[in-house]
């Protein structure tokens, strides 16, 4: 044997790693967690998570120092960039409902090394949106007494000046962290219930913000007098759509939520567009009735909608307004750690997180230690840290899940049964066919003996059959990179070409209709193939276009945000490899599979409408099919 030929088949092995995919043999319903949830407990656990801060605080910073009055235009290209994303997460929660959300999506389709990084971005997007929801919370109380609280701790303890630290420790925010994590503790029940009540306080105040401020709208506030309703015109709008992603980065918890849905093929695809919806009306709206009630540069971006009614005159309802935002801000709280220790939890149970954080307490059957230990840390970074520069990250990380979990759709839905059939039965009979994977098998229940996903369609045989020359799922690879490439290159000539590449105009030309076409031949490629078809489970419509859609227009707007972002998103990754090749790779449960491996399960369809399942012990010879010896 060569002498590099050892080294090499060791590098192989160690990459294949990398990008082993997660199978879910077991379609049952079976959890440790309480499947307790019903599909109005979702949608206003989504509401809850995407109606607080956002609402109160980042309408009033945007509109005064991004868009001006055409935030409202801003809320509605976010809100359409999140409903392409939405429909992604809807069929993969309605297909795989168990927790790990954008993390467990990733993981089943693409593998482990883009999974784990995607659920250790979910992590810390989870911590900082809840620091910051919580420093938001204790300043609108704190305003209500005339910051009071505020002067008192600097008072005592002085001001630090120190780079990244708060001005001084925000004891209030720390508290309210740490009196929701218990909450969250006691159970899902005991969480969806408090996140009812205060929904529907949050929602009654939405509902007279929007009504009273209507009746005080002074259409002048949009006219050439103020500024006009676009003062920073196209570039303005897109920085603040990729500002307020941040507004509807909540509906994946429904997601994250659907191992403990009672009905979650129904719930989930339904609790994501409803609680999307209910968020975008409630966000234009209440953006629009802001820029209309005073002009856009009189407000004060840190409580913009009490400042807007105490400058008209009703002073009273800055009060009830601010009782709201604590309200709505409350349910954002629950609901970031209701859903993170579930991340955190997916992880661990495969392996590639710290195992302890997989426990389930036998009584509330929720994940304790995470809820406990992660509670705490966000109680000390929102105690400590200056989150005001960090917002941005949430956005970021939210762009990043959501383009992923559109890539994923798109290869399971172009999946060819080849790519995910186990060598070990590749000779079981030239009768049989092998459904290793938890999508293959929902193909066959759902779906029966209908067109093979991934294969080309009959009726362009005759014209592309060139597209069929090579291995099963090679065009549609090439198609699926093809896409993403071009997706980016796009995003970078529409969002950098003039500003930071300063191409001149052939030179932009070119490579737009060089992206654009690249961009178009690989839809059309995806589009000549034949797609997974469930009868029995959500399935987003206008494949592969949707998706496809979605992954530019996030794109588009991670580039709009700042350097400093992208610098801290580099680092925070860097970390979370250091933490996969010191333990993820090594604890990851899919080495258990790899052969001589734990007892699997697979499917096994024959010609004449049969379905097989078939388990493999340790060093059990491979099943044979009929005829077999």
């Amino acid at each position: 044997m060569a002498p590099g030929r050892p080294c090499a088949a060791g590098l192989a092995r160690f990459c294949q790693k990398l990008k082993r995919r997660k199978l879910l043999e077991d379609s049952s319903m079976a959890t440790s967690l309480q499947r307790c949830l019903s599909a109005l407990d979702l949608t206003l656990l989504g509401v809850g998570s995407m109606v607080g801060s956002g609402l109160y605080v980042l309408t009033g910073v945007v509109a005064k120092e991004v868009t001006g009055p055409a935030v409202t235009v801003s809320f509605v290209v976010a809100a359409v960039a999140s409903l392409m994303a939405a429909l992604c997460y809807a069929e993969f929660g309605a297909r795989v409902p168990r927790t790990g959300s954008a993390y467990l999506f990733t993981y089943v389709s693409m593998g482990e090394l883009w999974a784990f990084l995607i659920g250790w971005n979910l992590v810390l997007e989870y911590v900082i949106a809840s620091a910051a929801v919580a420093r938001a919370w204790s300043g609108y109380l704190d305003a209500m007494f005339d910051h009071r609280i505020q002067n008192f701790t600097e008072a005592h303890l002085g001001v630090w000046q120190v780079p990244f630290l708060a001005r001084s420790p925000d004891w209030l925010a720390a508290g309210i962290i740490l009196l929701a994590s218990a909450f969250v503790s006691c159970g899902a029940r005991v969480s969806s219930w408090l996140n009812h009540t205060l929904s529907a306080v949050s929602m009654i105040v939405i509902l007279f913000i929007v009504v009273l401020g209507f009746i005080l709208a002074r259409p002048s506030n949009w006219g050439e007098a103020e500024g006009g309703f676009a003062p920073f015109g196209f570039s303005g709008v897109m920085s603040g759509t990729a500002t307020c992603f941040y507004a509807f980065v909540g509906f994946d918890v429904i997601a994250a939520s659907s191992e403990e849905a009672r009905d979650p093929k129904r719930a989930v695809p339904l609790a994501i567009a409803l609680s999307l919806g209910l968020a975008a009306t409630a966000y234009i709206l209440v953006s629009a009735v802001l820029t209309l009630m005073i002009p856009w540069h009189s407000l004060n971006p840190n409580s913009a909608l009490a400042d807007a009614f105490y400058q008209r005159g009703y002073s009273w309802a800055g009060y009830l307004v601010a009782t709201g935002s604590i309200c709505a801000m409350t349910t954002v709280q629950l609901s970031g750690l209701f859903c993170l220790p579930r991340i955190i939890y997916a992880m661990a149970a495969d392996g590639l997180f710290f195992e302890m954080f997989a426990y389930v307490h036998p009584r509330t059957q929720v994940p304790l230690l995470g809820i406990l230990a992660f509670g705490a840390l966000t109680a000390v970074v929102t105690l400590l840290l200056d989150l005001d520069a960090l917002v941005q990250f949430l956005s970021i990380g939210t762009l990043l899940a959501y383009t992923f979990v559109a890539i994923s759709v798109l290869v399971l839905r172009f999946q060819t049964a080849s790519q995910s059939r186990s060598p070990s039965l590749a000779g079981s009979g030239p009768k049989a066919k092998e459904y290793s994977s938890f999508s293959d098998h929902l193909e066959l229940v759902g779906a029966g003996h209908g067109p093979e996903p991934g294969r080309l369609r009959p009726a362009l045989r005759p014209y592309l059959g060139f597209l069929d020359r090579g291995s099963p799922g090679t065009a549609v690879r090439g198609a699926v990179c093809g896409l993403v490439v071009s997706a980016i290159a796009l995003g970078c000539v529409l969002m950098l070409g003039h500003s930071v590449l300063r191409l001149p105009l052939w030179g932009f030309l070119l490579l737009l209709l060089c992206s654009s076409v690249t961009f178009l031949l690989s839809l059309l490629v995806l589009g000549a193939h034949q797609q997974q078809r469930l009868k029995d489970t959500f399935q987003m419509p206008l494949v592969p276009l949707i998706p496809a859609l979605s992954i530019v227009l996030n794109f588009c707007l991670m580039l709009k945000l700042s350097y400093l972002t992208w610098v801290r998103f580099t680092i925070w990754l860097l970390i979370g490899l250091l933490v996969y090749f010191g333990y993820g790779i090594w604890h990851s449960k899919e080495n258990w599979r790899e052969p001589p491996g734990l007892v699997t399960a697979r499917y096994v369809a024959f010609s004449d409408g049969r379905v097989e399942e078939t388990v493999r012990d340790p060093g059990q010879a491979p099943a044979q099919g009929p005829g077999s010896p």
